[in-house]
C-alpha cells in the first residue's frame, strides 16, 4: 500500500533536506524560495498524471473523401524524464497511423505525446504507452510511433558518453505486418532501414 501524498508544506521540508544533504545550506538567500520553485516546477514537469492521454483523442472526423493512405506527425519534441534518475531525456517522436474511416486532429497526436512524457518514464514504455493509446482509441489500420532521444542520466552521469541517442519503436498493424508500409514511413522521416522486421 503506498503511503498518503505528501502536504505541500511537507514536500518543501523534503527538499529542504535534500539540499542539507548535498551540503547546502537552504537558508541562504539564494536557495531560501528554492524549494517553492522546485515544486512548481515539478507540477509543470509532472502534469501528465492529473490527464487522461485518450481524450484527446475522442473527437474524430470523417468527411476526409475516403482518405486511408499514411499520416505522419514527425519531429514532435519530446522531453521527460528518467524514473531511474529523475534527470531529463529529450528528443523527438515521429507518430504515424493508417485512418480506418476517420481521422483525428493532428495537434492531438501531440497533445498525447506530451500527456504521456509528462510522467516519470522510461523511453521503451513512453514509445508503448503512445502507440498503445492510439491504436486502442482510433482503431486504424495500423500505428507506429518511433522515439530518438537523448538521456542525460548517460550523457552527464554515469558512463558519461554525450552525443548519444537511443531509438524506440512500437509499431501495430499494417506498420508491422507489411514492409512496404513500413518502408514508406521510415523513408519519410529520413531512417531508410527497417525497424520491426526487414523489408523486402
Amino acid at each position: 500500500m503506498s503511503e498518503s501524498r505528501p502536504t505541500e508544506q511537507e514536500a518543501r521540508e523534503h527538499i529542504r533536506a535534500l539540499l542539507r544533504y548535498i551540503g547546502e545550506d537552504p537558508d541562504r538567500e539564494g536557495l531560501r524560495d528554492t524549494p517553492a520553485r522546485v515544486l512548481r516546477a515539478m507540477h509543470e514537469h509532472y502534469a501528465g498524471y492529473a490527464k487522461d492521454p485518450a481524450e484527446p483523442l475522442q473527437r474524430t472526423f470523417s468527411e476526409v473523401a475516403g482518405y486511408d493512405e499514411l499520416v505522419l506527425v514527425s519531429d514532435i519534441e519530446v522531453f521527460s524524464h528518467c524514473e531511474h534518475h529523475m534527470v531529463p531525456f529529450v528528443g523527438k517522436a515521429h507518430v504515424a497511423y493508417i485512418p480506418n474511416g476517420h481521422v483525428v486532429g493532428l495537434s492531438k497526436i501531440a497533445r498525447v505525446v506530451d500527456i504521456y512524457a509528462q510522467r516519470l518514464q522510461v523511453q521503451e514504455k513512453l514509445t508503448s504507452q503512445i502507440a498503445r493509446t492510439l491504436n486502442d482509441t482510433l482503431n486504424p489500420q495500423g500505428v507506429a510511433v518511433i522515439i530518438q532521444a537523448q538521456h542525460f542520466c548517460m550523457c552527464h552521469r554515469g558512463v558519461k558518453k554525450p552525443g548519444s541517442w537511443t531509438t524506440t519503436s512500437r509499431l501495430y498493424g499494417a506498420f508491422l505486418e507489411d514492409s512496404a508500409s513500413r518502408m514508406e514511413l521510415l523513408t519519410l522521416i529520413g531512417m531508410p532501414r527497417a525497424i520491426g522486421g526487414s523489408a523486402s
